[in-house]
């Protein structure tokens, strides 16, 4: 079943800031963009590559 989240902040980002990076969850990949400059385009890497990288940011 495919899935997309569309673009959400950290919930550990201030409500207020927009100096943080968006993130939005597809059936394919995880995309994420600065939300200060979203038309500058975004990243997207593999459901496998984000879960490593948040795995070492613990």
């Amino acid at each position: 079943m495919a899935y997309d989240t569309g673009w959400f902040k950290s919930s550990r980002s201030a409500a207020a800031s927009d100096a943080c990076v968006e993130v939005r969850l597809t059936s394919s990949a995880v995309a994420v963009r600065d939300s200060k400059a979203p038309e500058a385009g975004h990243i997207e890497v593999s459901h496998t590559a984000w879960r490593a990288f948040v795995r070492r940011l613990r």
